[in-house]
């Protein structure tokens, strides 16, 4: 379990292939130090399992699974990417629930600056439209932010500048695909009212019927 919250921005240093995926080394000097092998580590929100590590890097392994529906297939050497070590009993939860676990791929539309705060705005895959809601936590690149406007299956997000200097949003330009998490607790009450009522989803039809 992560938080959203950005402890340091890594670098792919290279990726090789390994049966039933590929190797990642991961350039992280601050973090690399200190990571036990086995620890879970999340690489621009996916979730992967620390192999190796040294005094300035370590080595994740990406099965195919995760390859084919994350960024992490598309990463090339040099790739920024976002490093968060998991959730520690009693720590702060500055951010939201996030597993690592990424839902889909959604693609920025645009991004533009605007004073001190940069405007994204990304296509979210039709299956997530339902998770997404103003005010509400989603998590882009392993990163908890606030969504600011719902329009169909696009979003927007007001970055402010902290977070753009401690993340990687910074270099995500028109065209680009994120990995995305929808909120947790969005998808277990949809699971259980659905369970509830004897339905497979949470319908239009369901929250008309109850004043929503």
């Amino acid at each position: 379990m992560f938080t959203g919250l950005i402890q340091e921005i890594g670098e792919i240093a290279h990726t090789q292939p390994r049966a039933g995926g590929r190797d990642l080394v991961v350039r992280a000097p601050g973090m690399a130090p200190d990571l036990a092998l086995g620890e879970s580590i999340a690489v621009s929100g996916v979730c992967l399992t620390v192999e190796a590590s040294d005094a300035s890097t370590f080595t994740a392994h990406a099965g195919e699974e995760t390859l084919s529906r994350t960024t992490i297939g598309q990463a090339a050497n040099g790739a920024r990417v976002n490093l968060e070590r998991a959730l520690l009993p009693g720590s702060r939860l500055g951010g939201h629930f996030v597993q690592g676990h990424v839902d889909g791929l959604g693609t920025v539309r645009a991004a533009r600056p605007s004073g001190t705060t940069t405007w994204l705005e990304i296509d979210a895959p039709p299956e997530l439209e339902r998770y997404l809601a103003p005010k509400g936590s989603v998590a882009v690149d392993g990163v908890s932010l606030t969504v600011v406007e719902c329009r169909g299956s696009s979003f927007s997000l007001a970055i402010i500048p902290h977070t753009l200097a401690e993340t990687n949003l910074d270099d995500r330009r028109p065209g680009d695909s994120v990995n995305l998490e929808a909120d947790v607790l969005a998808k277990y009450v949809e699971r259980l009212l659905a369970a509830r009522e004897g339905r497979t989803g949470l319908t239009e039809g369901f929250l008309r019927e109850h004043g929503f």
